[in-house]
């Protein structure tokens, strides 16, 4: 039997070239060695998004529809939504009472969260907890890996430490150790040199026209240290210059020609990156179109994953309950 791994994404706005090259590139090329469970998080949506949450059951539906789109086939994978599977929830508040509190005022990602987001209010009890959520995630179908960022990471080390700790207090080995599968894509920054996120707004979504897509790429910062046509540039220090790793590799050399020698100036450089971008989304936007003339079809693979994910969840649980009861 091939191993199951588990990965999903929160429903909080439209998806951008990170997720593309960082997970759903990913996703699709696993969909061939491993029993996939892919998961739409909306109650991880409702824990920053909570003031606005009228917009999840539409970020669902458009999430799903880059998915498929990208490649993800529900006929090889489980594709639902997390609060469709109510054992979510369930296993989340066992884990709970096991969770040590400074575990989580540690966890790095929320530290960073709470730093860098201005337009949301995170300090709830939530937010702090999630953690414990996206553990019960990934044990609730005993995944043997997760596919995920480099960003990622202390997730998974944390979901190791709850599954020993409750394997350990109720004296059953019932959860397995979970690695992590890292994409080998180099990490994409935003076009302000910040990571790029959906929170600080600096992303070029998988649904940008190709107008905004090279309004967006023209926006990027480039070497400070060029500031005219003839200074020679430094395409190490530059983010543009990074893009070409992933969208123009075979045409690298001749980018770090240009800049250092100045043959070229950043305007040209972006614009010429532009056509690379938008050649890899060509084909993304075109079955995403074709997807949403008939939305039923969407709503359908959901409900027929949530199905299939809740015979897993639910024989999990049972399994949990017993161990603790």
């Amino acid at each position: 039997m091939k191993q199951r791994i588990f990965s999903g994404m929160r429903p909080t706005g439209k998806l951008h070239l990170g997720h593309l090259l960082g997970a759903l590139q990913n996703w699709e090329f696993l969909q061939d060695e491993y029993d996939c469970v892919f998961c739409i998080v909306d109650w991880h949506a409702l824990f920053s998004e909570y003031e606005y949450s009228k917009d999840i059951k539409e970020n669902i539906i458009e999430m799903a529809l880059d998915w498929i789109a990208c490649g993800i086939d529900s006929k090889r994978s489980i594709v639902f939504v997390q609060s469709h599977v109510q054992e979510h929830l369930e296993l989340q508040m066992i884990l709970s009472c096991i969770t040590p509190l400074g575990w989580l005022e540690r966890n790095p990602t929320y530290k960073e969260q709470l730093r860098e987001v201005k337009t949301r209010d995170l300090q709830t009890y939530g937010f702090l907890g999630y953690p414990v959520l996206q553990a019960a995630d990934i044990l609730l179908y005993k995944a043997a890996a997760v596919p995920i960022g480099e960003d990622q990471l202390p997730h998974i080390e944390f979901t190791r430490e709850l599954s020993r700790r409750f394997n350990f207090i109720y004296k059953k080995e019932l959860f397995p150790d979970c690695k992590a599968i890292l994409t080998k894509t180099p990490r994409l920054l935003g076009i302000d040199g910040r990571k790029m996120s959906k929170s600080y707004q600096n992303a070029i979504n998988l649904s940008d026209s190709e107008e905004e897509v090279t309004d967006k790429v023209k926006q990027m910062y480039t070497d400070p240290k060029r500031l005219k046509l003839k200074d020679s540039g430094h395409p190490d220090e530059c983010n543009v210059f990074s893009y070409y790793d992933v969208f123009g590799s075979d045409q690298k050399d001749d980018v770090r020609h240009w800049c250092t020698q100045a043959t070229k100036g950043c305007t040209e450089c972006k614009m010429i990156l532009a056509d690379k971008i938008l050649e890899k989304l060509d084909p993304i936007r075109e079955k995403r179109a074709e997807l949403e003339k008939d939305r039923s079809i969407i709503e359908d693979i959901l409900q027929e994953g949530a199905a299939k994910a809740k015979a897993l969840a639910q024989k999990t649980l049972a399994e949990v309950k017993e161990a603790v009861f």
